[in-house]
């Protein structure tokens, strides 16, 4: 019997006799982050990065100059993941900064979800340029499409590997971790509470999305299904769609037809401002 075998069929008893306490040790499991060290390949941006600090104690790496694109990693990830994107946008002529999300890498907390890191992006935007773009990935790309439902305003979005609705992904990780039904609903409650909002708000299909964007999504992806894009895809209009056939969750970050895609947009949106900083 593994590791993880134990664990489920623990939850799965204990749930069954103490559900509330099972569901409330889960959910801080769930929302309490680790902070992993950056690869190799990622020391020599972080090497030529400026460090700055923001509102309220966010961190944040900053690169280039130009019009500017804030960037938001994805759950125990890192701005350096980016790496790939960066170099290209810098190259390009933009200025790019990133952030520590709530409770990651140099920024303040000890818990996070997907409001608070929404929340961290609309902080940002407050203290920077006009946005010329708001690129997210996975939790990253899911708080960006959040968050310009609570005002953040940007001429473009683009969402990589990003999942569509919290619901399913609180509902896949209580099945995951063994927890019998009763006990799942109680850590979905409980969720609900720490974050503030239902889950069942979190959900594309309720939200107006009306600045252009890019969904990309790679086939192969393990971790966030690529369905989720074409339903992000479904109900945002004025999107494009780019499945990549190969790139998984997180290699889906260095594919250079992301970085063409981004470009590609940002150049349409930089010859046509969108409504979204005229308003």
């Amino acid at each position: 019997m593994n590791q993880m075998t134990w664990v489920r069929g623990v939850n799965a008893t204990l749930g069954r006799v103490a559900p509330q306490m099972v569901a409330s040790r889960l959910r801080e499991r769930f929302m309490t982050p680790r902070n992993l060290p950056p690869r190799d390949w990622e020391l020599p941006l972080l090497a030529s990065a400026e460090r700055i600090t923001l509102r309220f104690g966010l961190s944040a790496l900053r690169w280039g100059s130009g019009p500017t694109v804030l960037l938001m990693h994805g759950w125990e990830g890192r701005p350096t993941q980016f790496a790939y994107l960066i170099r290209g946008l810098v190259d390009a002529g933009y200025g790019v900064v990133a952030l520590d999300a709530p409770a990651h890498g140099r920024s303040p907390g000890r818990e996070a979800n997907v409001v608070l890191f929404a929340r961290a992006l609309l902080e940002a935007a407050s203290e920077l340029p006009p946005l010329q773009a708001v690129i997210g990935h996975s939790m990253g790309g899911a708080s960006a499409m959040l968050a310009t439902q609570m005002g953040l305003r940007a001429e473009a979005l683009v969402c990589i590997a990003a999942p569509s609705r919290i619901l399913t992904m609180l509902r896949g990780f209580a099945h995951f971790m063994g927890l019998p039904a009763v006990a799942r609903s109680h850590f979905v409650r409980q969720v609900e509470r720490t974050a503030g909002i239902p889950a069942a708000h979190l959900d594309v299909q309720r939200y107006q999305l009306e600045l252009p964007g890019l969904v990309v999504h790679a086939e192969d992806d393990q971790v966030v299904p690529v369905s989720e894009a074409e339903r992000i895809h479904g109900a945002w209009f004025d999107s494009q769609l780019l499945r990549l056939p190969a790139g998984g969750h997180q290699r889906v970050l260095g594919d250079p037809l992301l970085l063409q895609a981004v470009l590609g947009l940002l150049g349409e949106v930089r010859q046509a401002p969108s409504k979204a900083l005229a308003s």
